[in-house]
């Protein structure tokens, strides 16, 4: 089944339009329809020319789209695809017209050199939004042969975000077909996936993921936190003597400070809930600064003779890894540091009752109540955090994007 605006993607190629912007909610049929509209269109109008395919990184716009295209049997039955990952190139080929897909990441103002100097007949931005605007300007400005089209897709962000501002609010003057998508525009997705992923988000990634909505986030990052039912004095994964119940697992959080404060959390995770149940936090600006060693024996204490299971660490924090490594009790991993679903992800777990903060936790639950959004947003990333008293926050965030996230069964929170 295709929705009357997953239509509308595939009748844009014979449009007057000289480009598409698809933007909104997550999972709302965007990315699959735009890329079976774009290769065929480069198909039949085209042959022995190159186009450009950027996400965000070479990897994500791989796993995102070239991937996921490659697999279905529309493709497939209707073209010989193939995909040099080590070239970063899809070649596709219809009877005697060949063409070339070139895969680039748009991670920085760095990438738009990576680009620059080809000669391409159309661009395909995924996650458009999450890519500088250098990124973006080089890549149009080397679609230049006669005929070429622009193709956009993204999730939203905020409202003075470039690319809403010269895009979106001026498609009028670029030529260009905008169609904005709400999660309920996807008819794949089932009324029982559609009510889960309503459940889950609240606030501002309600606007953000179900709605699809250009919307500033204003005031405090979780405003669902109340302190009477997030925080708890209990240990159900203990027995009355302290022992540990089977099916516990143990991990400790860190985001590394040397003058900034370095927050420490001690995890448990039991039946399906992860308590925040103990902390080390040390600001070196007020205290005066620590040695890696120093702040290794206050986790190493933390730890006590628990069995930890891993230690999720700042993934900056490269001196304080090579110290705990060298002391060898603990394994440790990279922290996935995607602020914003990090931020969504601890969200969701606060909402859904499996996320508990220990009332000793006292650094953790005052940045609880101070963790806001900033107000002076610049040009490109326009939901940003104030980067004040977030370091509890940060460690929190690293521990539940990093391990709760792939531990729980998101779709069956209730």
């Amino acid at each position: 089944m295709i929705s009357e605006k997953q239509k509308k993607i595939l009748a844009f190629p014979y449009s007057r339009y000289d480009a598409l912007i698809c933007d909104g909610a997550v999972r709302s049929g965007k990315t699959s329809i735009i890329m079976v509209a774009f290769v065929d269109w480069a198909m039949r109008e085209f042959s022995g020319r190159r186009f450009g395919i950027c996400g965000k990184t070479v990897d994500s716009a791989s796993k995102n789209i070239i991937v996921p295209y490659t697999m279905m049997s529309y493709a497939k039955e209707r073209y010989t695809i193939r995909w040099k990952r080590s070239e970063k190139i899809m070649e596709v080929r219809r009877g005697k017209k060949i063409n070339i897909f070139e895969v680039f990441g748009g991670k920085d103002e760095a990438s738009a050199a990576l680009i620059q100097g080809r000669t391409l007949a159309g661009v395909l931005l995924d996650e458009v939004a999450l890519m500088p605007r250098s990124f973006v300007e080089q890549a149009i400005a080397r679609c230049s042969v006669e005929g070429n089209k622009l193709w956009f897709s993204c999730n939203p962000r905020g409202p003075k975000h470039w690319f809403y501002q010269e895009w979106i609010l001026r498609a009028k003057d670029h030529n260009t077909l905008r169609l904005h998508f709400e999660m309920t525009d996807n008819p794949s997705l089932s009324q029982k996936t559609l009510n889960d992923y309503k459940t889950r988000f609240s606030g501002i990634f309600y606007d953000w993921y179900v709605r699809g909505l250009w919307v500033d986030p204003t005031g405090l990052v979780y405003q669902d936190f109340r302190e009477k039912e997030h925080t708890t004095a209990k240990t159900p994964w203990l027995d009355g003597n302290g022992t540990t119940k089977a099916g516990t697992q143990y991990y400790i959080s860190i985001d590394y400070g040397i003058l900034n404060p370095f927050s420490a959390g001690l995890w448990a995770v039991y039946q399906g809930v992860a308590y925040r149940w103990r902390e080390y936090y040390y600001d070196g600006r007020k205290n005066g600064q620590r040695t890696d060693e120093e702040h290794y024996s206050a986790v190493d204490k933390l730890a006590g003779n628990l069995p930890i299971e891993l230690i999720v660490v700042d993934p900056s924090a490269s001196s304080f890894k090579t110290t705990v490594i060298r002391h060898g009790r603990f394994s440790i991993a990279n922290a996935v540091n995607d602020v914003n679903p990090g931020i969504a992800t601890v969200a969701s777990l606060l909402k859904a009752g499996r996320l508990k903060i220990g009332e000793n936790c006292k650094s953790c639950i005052s940045e609880f109540g101070l963790y806001s959004w900033a107000t002076d947003n610049n040009d490109n990333l326009l939901e940003d955090v104030v980067k004040e008293n977030d370091h509890a926050m940060d460690d929190t965030r690293y521990f539940c994007h990093t391990i709760l996230r792939r531990e729980f069964d998101w779709l069956n929170w209730g």
